[in-house]
């Protein structure tokens, strides 16, 4: 193992949050505005999940005032609290890029029952 691969492998998260891709989440972001921090939570659904290990990333999408706006997360960040799922999502994609697209009711995904 080398000196790259030991300090990546101690700065993964002891417990990942598992959601997929269609889940709708809430991820509570820390944020540090000079020196004050704060939390500010960002909830959407999730359209892709990417890479492994300490680089794996996913991407949340909203659509907040008719404006869509997505945000890119890496999974093993410590500005990353923690992932909530509001409501597991049904679809048969790995990728939904597709909702970029849509508007109204044919951007939403289907619940998991």
């Amino acid at each position: 193992m080398t000196a790259l691969e030991a300090f990546a492998s101690q700065q993964l998260k002891s417990e990942v949050p598992q959601f997929c891709i269609g889940d709708t989440v809430k991820v509570h972001q820390r944020i540090k505005e000079g020196s004050r921090e704060r939390t500010q939570i960002f909830e959407g659904t999730v359209t892709a999940k990417k890479g492994g290990g300490i680089s794996e990333t996913f991407t949340v999408r909203r659509v907040s005032f008719g404006v869509g706006t997505e945000k890119t997360f890496p999974l093993h960040s410590p500005n990353v609290q923690k992932v909530e799922v509001v409501r597991a999502g049904k679809v048969r994609r790995a990728k939904l890029y597709y909702l970029r697209d849509r508007v109204g009711k044919s951007a939403k995904v289907k619940e998991k029952i």
